[in-house]
């Protein structure tokens, strides 16, 4: 089966540090390519890949200012749509602008949404209801007015996790800064536990930044760390005493809660998106609904078993078990 994997060109594939649809394209490459596949992936010219890498973008426009977004995503788009009698599937994780070509070629298209930016693009999807493919990253993320093949969830390379029985007294936050993401929240947690919490991620709203995160960043207590990725990424989120993840919007998946419960570390997640998918509450982690519960659960986190948080993560959101799943998908097409 020959496939062609379409990655988004934001960031290198897979991400230096940050860049989730990146970092599934990679995986589900490597997966295909490791179950004896010939895969061919589209994403920038410098990502890393076992893979024939084809690319028409140097490198992810966040990363080149003088690239313009519009530009590199539409020149990348068509280079594959050109090419795609080659292939016998093409799997998209380009959201829904490769879904306009759906009509204008003969091979089929999976599509996996990665989540919804604004309900103001969901006349794509529908329109394409026909010929999209599509899978939701969990039962939670489903639109009513779309059709879906499954649900497949994203998935983490084992390889890169090491458990971590004997964690630290730190907190953690793993994401980017902004206020979907609770990084507020987080520091109002860590101040009423009188814990030390570590920041990691990029900053996504520099008002935020400024005015809600950094006047509490003493370096003592509150440490800001910047963006942490590659090895550093394992021994971080392995180490912590828990994840805090007091998100603000209904997450469609949430990757840095299964990496943290594959390295053993139990999450305290509010309870919202698709949490009660990925955490299962007082065994893996707390669902929570604001900081105050929050903080209540850190008092009981040596309730929690590590080995069942690793036993989780493995079971359900390895590379190797997304890959399966997606196989048996391009079967039935």
């Amino acid at each position: 089966m020959k496939i062609a994997v379409l990655s988004p060109v934001a960031w290198r594939t897979p991400p230096r540090h940050y860049g989730p649809w990146e970092q599934m394209a990679s995986n589900l490459t490597e997966g295909l390519i490791a179950a004896g596949h010939d895969v061919t992936l589209f994403a920038t010219a410098d990502s890393v890949t076992g893979a024939q890498l084809e690319a028409i973008c140097p490198q992810g426009w966040e990363e080149d200012k003088t690239a313009d977004a519009k530009v590199n995503e539409c020149m990348h788009i068509s280079y594959l749509m050109e090419q795609a009698h080659r292939f016998d599937i093409i799997h998209n994780h380009f959201d829904f602008l490769p879904l306009t070509y759906s009509h204008l070629i003969r091979t089929p298209m999976v599509t996996t949404i990665h989540g919804f930016s604004s309900e103001k693009i969901i006349p794509v999807y529908q329109r394409y209801n026909d010929a999209g493919q599509y899978v939701s990253i969990s039962n939670a993320d489903r639109h009513p007015e779309l059709r879906y093949r499954a649900t497949v969830y994203n998935s983490i390379n084992t390889a890169d996790f090491t458990f971590e029985p004997s964690p630290q007294e730190y907190l953690l936050y793993y994401g980017r800064i902004h206020p979907d993401k609770g990084t507020h929240d987080a520091i109002q947690i860590a101040l009423h536990t009188r814990r030390p919490l570590l920041i990691a991620g990029i900053v996504q709203d520099e008002a935020y930044f400024r005015e809600m995160v950094q006047p509490y960043a003493d370096g003592e207590q509150i440490k800001y760390l910047g963006a942490v990725g590659g090895s550093a990424r394992s021994a971080l989120l392995g180490k912590a005493a828990a994840l805090l993840h007091p998100i603000h919007f209904n997450e469609p998946f949430g990757l840095s809660v299964a990496e943290a419960m594959l390295c053993g570390t139990p999450v305290i997640a509010y309870n919202r998106g698709a949490m009660p998918e990925l955490i299962t509450d007082r065994i893996t982690g707390f669902l929570v609904n604001n900081t105050h519960e929050a903080a209540a659960c850190v008092e009981d986190l040596s309730c929690i078993d590590r080995h069942a948080c690793t036993a989780r993560a493995s079971t359900h959101f390895s590379a190797t078990r997304m890959t399966a799943d997606y196989l048996e998908i391009y079967k039935t097409m």
